[in-house]
Order: structure tokens, then sequence, then C-alpha cells
């Protein structure tokens, strides 16, 4: 199977922030009046710092995607600070973003970073032509890497594969200093055979709903003893 294709960012987000003193929801409620929300800066070795950031700017930033393992330049009070998005809030019901945290990066160190997994070539693939299901595992990988060397993404072509084929993380060429965070040789995708999906499926919903088939039978079984009762005998007449 060809080597999939390694993209590397070609820019970096940018964000402006300040210091905030306080914390507590009533300092988060008076934040977000303003169009802001709260966050922290993570550093090595470093007190963590709380920052207030434009919500605006933080959900642009998100829904260009990849927000967890994309750089950020975070403009703080002035100066320039490069960080990694770590962690985000939303609120339950609007899904608005409510507070965020990031990692200040700094060199030498390794990063933790969730890459997507993207597929193509299934409209050649073998195995799908012969009636077969592309089961993507993994979506996204966790891999250790250096702030300058992370993925946006990698390629992977099903073209060749058959029925019954898998694709595992040690198929994959990896770049120098990229490496998986779990260290087994697990699955991303595999090519399974459209039958053995249906068996499944029909395995799923029998034992879904044993009750039901079993609540016919005993119905079935009261109505027999109901009807193998004597009928009443008719009152004797005076």
């Amino acid at each position: 199977m060809p080597a999939p294709e390694k993209k590397v960012p070609k820019e970096t987000g940018i964000l402006e922030a300040n210091t905030r003193e306080g914390a507590g929801k009533g300092v988060a409620r008076a934040l977000r009046r303003e169009g802001k929300i709260p966050g922290i800066l993570y550093g090595k070795g470093q007190t963590p710092i709380s920052i207030a950031l434009s919500l605006k700017e933080v959900t642009m930033e998100f829904q260009r995607g990849r927000f967890r393992s994309r750089l950020i330049d975070i403009k703080l009070d002035g100066k320039k600070v490069q960080a990694l998005p770590k962690d985000l809030q939303f609120h339950p019901v609007t899904d608005v973003i409510e507070h965020v945290d990031f990692i200040k990066v700094e060199a030498g160190m390794s990063l933790r970073v969730m890459v997507p997994v993207k597929f193509f070539g299934q409209d050649k693939s073998v195995g799908l032509k012969r009636g077969g299901v592309l089961n993507i595992v993994r979506h996204e990988i966790e891999f250790l890497c250096a702030p300058d060397a992370i993925p946006t993404h990698f390629d992977i072509n099903v073209q060749a594969l058959d029925i019954g084929s898998s694709v595992h993380i040690k198929d994959l060429e990896l770049p120098k200093g990229v490496t998986p965070v779990i260290k087994r040789n697990f699955t991303i995708a595999t090519i399974a055979g459209r039958r053995e999906e249906e068996e499944k499926a029909v395995e799923a919903t029998a034992a879904a709903t044993p009750a039901a088939g079993a609540a016919a039978p005993a119905a079935a079984a009261g109505a027999k003893k109901e009807d193998a009762k004597p009928a009443a005998k008719p009152a004797a007449k005076k």
C-alpha cells in the first residue's frame, strides 16, 4: 500500500488575549457580557496564567478545524506566545464555547496531538467493488511530535484493499519524530464483507429484543390454560 501523505500546517492561528484577575462564575459571566471568555495558559514548570479572549476570535479559529492540533500565536498583553489548545468547554444547550485552555509551546518539547485520517480510492477499491464495506475504526490518531512537525492529516489509499484486508498503524510510514501514543499495532480501518455486516446487524437486533420473543410463548401458554378450564355448570332449577 502506498505511504500516506504527510500534511504540514501552513498557517498558524492568531488570538488576542489579556491577563485577567480573579476566577469563578461571577468573573466568567462578566467576561461573557463583554463578548469574551476565560482561559488558562499552562507552561511547563510555570504558574498557570489566567487569560481573557474574544469569543468571536476563538470561535472562528475553532471553526477552521483541527483546533487541538494546530499551533496558535497568542498576543498576550502585547507579547507573542506560541501555544497549543488543550481543552475546550461548551455550553450544554447552546454549544457556545465558554472556556479554553492552552499549553505554552517551548523549544525541545514533545506535544500530544490528535491527527485526522482521511481515506481515498474508494471508487476504485477492489473490496468495495465486490460489495464490501469500509469500516473506519479510527478517524483520528493521537501522536507525539515536536511543535514544528505536527501533521495536518494522513491520507490512506484503500484502492488495493480487498474484503478481509485491514490497515494497521504499522502500515503507515510516519515522518521522523512522529510516534503514536498507543504502542500496539492497532487497526485503523478494515474492508468487511456486506454479508458479515448484515449478520452482525441481525444478531444485534435479536439480542436487543429477547423479552418480546419470550412474551409471545408465555401469552400463548396462558391462553391454552384458559381454554383447558371446564365450562361452568348451569345453576339447578328450583
